[in-house]
């Protein structure tokens, strides 16, 4: 999964939060979780912006120590990638359904990213751009 490094500022009771690679996203909330729960919403919100400015998505730094970072859906994380590799190639949506052998609508609703898609439909499509898929499972100690 994607996870973005947030920047947090106190502004009097608020939590402001902002994301140094995705200056669109900013949210705010009472208190660390809360601010960054709206901080999640804030940033697929940005994120939708790239794939309507039909832009590339810029990826995640590394966070500083100790820096907060939100993480995407899984799904999410997975549509940014295969839309930076249609950026790359230059590969519109109906270029995509062409070579998936699916329809335009289809191919729009994997590029939409508040569409549930699933995981096997986004490889077939990274597939047709010449490109596989990898899941990688990492063991995360206990907190």
């Amino acid at each position: 999964m994607l996870a973005y490094p947030v920047d947090l500022k106190k502004d009097g009771k608020w939590l402001t939060v902002s994301f140094p690679d995705i200056p669109e996203g900013k949210s705010n909330g009472i208190g660390i979780e809360d601010a960054l729960a709206m901080a999640a919403d804030a940033l697929e919100a940005a994120i939708s912006f790239y794939f309507d400015r039909n832009q590339a998505v810029p990826p995640p730094s590394k966070p500083k120590a100790g820096q907060h970072s939100v993480a995407l859906p899984l799904s999410v994380s997975a549509k940014i990638l295969l839309w930076n590799e249609m950026i790359r190639q230059n590969v519109k949506p109906a270029e995509l359904a062409r070579r998936m052998g699916i329809s335009r609508q289809a191919a729009q609703r994997l590029t939409d990213i508040r569409h549930a898609t699933k995981i096997d439909t986004i490889a077939e499509a990274m597939a047709a751009l010449g490109n596989g898929v990898r899941l990688v499972v990492k063991t995360v100690a206990a907190a």
